[in-house]
Order: C-alpha cells, then sequence, then structure tokens
C-alpha cells in the first residue's frame, strides 16, 4: 500500500508481479515468492521469477545513460564475482566466475579481521584511504594462469597472516587495508581486460554492491579509456540489493512473453 500510494497508482496500473526466485537466502526468497505470487493471483496478474544475478546485471539500464547489447558485464557482490557476455535480455553466457570466496565476501572477511563492523566492504575502503601505498604487496590470485575465474580465499589468508604477523597499530591496518583493496582491483580489471580482449567486446557494465568501489570505480575508467571503450554503472542505491532491478528485469521477461 505504501509504494503504491508513494507512487501515486493503484492495482490497476501493475502490470504483473516480479519477485527474486534465487539466488539468496531461503527465509527471504520464501517470503518473496510467497507474496509476490499472491498479491498476482490475488489480483489477476501475471507473475515472473527473476535471477537475483539478472536483477544486477540489468541494473545500469535503469540509468539515462545505458549500455547497448552486446556487452560484458562484471557483477561483483557479497556472494557472486562473475564475468558474463551479455547479447540481449536473457541471452547470457558466463564466462568466468569464482571458484571460492566472492570478492564482496573477502572484503567484509579481512574487515572482519581488523576489527571493523558488518557490512566491512565500504568500512575497509574508507580504512584504505589511509594507507601508504606499497608497504605491503599482496598477490594477485590466478592472474598468471589463463582463463577468466577468480579466486579470493587465499588473498584472505594472506591478509589474515599479515595482520597476524605485522600487529594492529591503526596505520598498519591502513595499509594493510589499502594492499588489499589494490590486490582485489588489479586482479578484477586484469580478469576484465582479458575477457574484453577474448570476446571483441568494447562495453562494460560493472554491478552488485562492490561495484559502488570508488577506487575500482576510478580504476576500470583509466582501463576503458586506455581500450576506448565505455564503463557503465548503476547509481550508488541500485548497486546493492533492490527492488527496482528485480521489476525491471521481471518487466523485461513479461515483455518477452516469458
Amino acid at each position: 500500500k505504501e509504494a503504491l500510494a508513494n507512487a501515486n497508482c493503484s492495482k490497476d496500473d501493475i502490470d504483473g508481479i516480479a519477485y527474486t526466485v534465487g539466488p539468496g537466502l531461503v527465509g527471504a526468497l520464501l517470503v518473496g515468492s510467497c507474496i509476490g505470487r499472491s498479491l498476482a493471483f490475488a489480483w489477476g496478474k501475471p507473475a515472473v521469477a527473476v535471477h537475483h544475478m539478472e536483477g544486477h546485471l540489468l541494473a545500469p539500464m535503469l540509468e539515462e545513460k545505458r549500455p547497448e547489447f552486446p556487452f560484458l558485464a562484471l557483477l561483483i557482490s557479497g556472494g557472486h564475482t562473475l564475468l558474463v557476455q551479455v547479447d540481449d535480455i536473457g541471452e547470457y553466457t558466463v564466462l568466468g566466475e569464482s571458484i571460492d570466496d566472492a570478492a564482496g565476501e573477502a572484503f567484509d572477511k579481512t574487515a572482519k579481521l581488523l576489527g571493523l563492523d558488518y557490512p566491512g566492504g565500504p568500512r575497509l575502503a574508507k580504512m584504505a584511504e589511509h594507507g601508504v601505498p606499497g608497504r605491503f604487496l599482496f598477490p594477485r590470485p590466478m592472474t598468471t594462469k589463463p582463463g577468466l575465474d577468480f579466486s579470493f580465499s587465499g588473498l584472505k589468508t594472506f591478509a589474515a597472516n599479515t595482520i597476524a604477523e605485522e600487529g594492529n597499530d591503526p596505520q598498519t591496518q591502513a595499509d594493510i587495508a589499502l594492499a588489499f583493496q589494490d590486490a582485489v582491483i588489479d586482479t578484477v580489471a586484469i580478469k576484465c581486460k582479458r575477457a574484453l580482449k577474448q570476446t571483441g567486446l568494447k562495453r562494460l557494465v560493472v554491478a552488485g554492491g562492490v561495484s559502488a568501489n570508488k577506487s575500482l570505480r576510478e580504476q576500470l575508467a583509466v582501463m576503458m579509456k586506455s581500450l576506448q571503450g565505455e564503463v557503465f554503472y548503476p547509481r550508488n542505491e541500485f548497486c546493492t540489493d533492490n527492488g527496482a532491478m528485480i521489476a525491471y528485469a521481471g518487466m523485461q521477461r513479461l515483455k518477452a512473453g516469458h
């Protein structure tokens, strides 16, 4: 009722109900699917199940400056790190993914080791702003191997060992946070560049919670300029999980007759 009132519309203006089918926490998904399907049944509207990652992948379409198909998508969040070739709505090819911890999960776990509260990723990024560049050098995992898969659990272990060995004074913590963040961003940039060359694509979409990271955005912008390509992001509130991206993906699915 509140959402309809805020949008100044009624149930008669609704063409369909979209809900997140997964992946995610089963309790939240059950609530969403039960409410979504029940509303659709009661109102006589079609219901459409949306994959959580498709929502993130299409989130930049909510902006005025939106990418044209085809493009490469980097989906980078607490639960997933994926490189996807997007040829059109519903036409997706996964090129690479994390074989263990997702980038956002590694951020949160490393932040916890540094004594930071959840959500740790943004707090670690803030701490890294005070770090001294070059004091610590972390590995760039799986960048010397061919392929487009990611692995961040070893990087988290490297961070844990460095924290244990170097002490925990505020400056050292900031230096470690910066070294860790640089390693993640470098790794992601190397893989994106490799995927763009492999596919011949010139447009990169970056979405998911970690896509709000300022340093990541800056480095990918420089990289795409050097490749004479373009990078696209959703605004910050559409980087993290939100209803708008699921509604957009659901609308596109219904238009396609799904």
